[in-house]
């Protein structure tokens, strides 16, 4: 049992975990926004062009079956601005992070100027560092000249 808890006590920690609760926490809140935006402002405005009573109303009785297409257009309506909203925002972020040269999070940026510190060794393809003259893996000698004692 102590160590299912230590190991959920280090997800919990990690800070993609932790982003994620803020964002859907953030998410949720900004739906508000979104769906007032849409309720209170988008919605009366269609009212009063297309002088109906209200969007939300709007449906269809076909037999015993009523289809409440109003709602759905604030659905769609909804949804569209939180998309354009996140389509925004993420635009944003990669053009701050090219002009600024850093990294989004998740990224993995390669170090161009740096030598490379691993090589794959071409016999079992297993991952090395680079200097190495012996695959510690298959042991398979690397560089050609070089003598081991045995």
């Amino acid at each position: 049992m102590k160590s299912f808890l230590k190991e959920f006590k280090e997800f919990i920690s990690k800070g993609n975990v932790i982003d994620l609760a803020v964002g859907v926490i953030i998410g949720g809140a900004f739906q508000k926004i979104v769906n007032s935006l849409v309720e209170d402002i988008i919605t009366p405005l269609i009212n009063m062009v297309a002088h109906v009573e209200s969007v939300d109303k709007l449906a269809v009785k076909i037999g015993s079956a009523t289809l409440a297409y109003g709602k759905f257009i604030e659905a769609i309506l909804s949804f569209l601005i939180m998309a354009l909203v996140i389509f925004l925002i993420i635009k944003g972020m990669n053009s701050l992070s090219q002009t600024a040269g850093k990294m989004m999070p998740g990224e993995q940026k390669e170090e161009m100027d740096s030598e490379p510190t691993t090589k794959e060794c071409p016999y079992c393809f297993s991952t090395i560092p680079y200097q190495a003259v012996r695959c510690p893996k298959c042991t398979s000698i690397l560089k050609e000249g070089i003598k081991f004692e045995e």
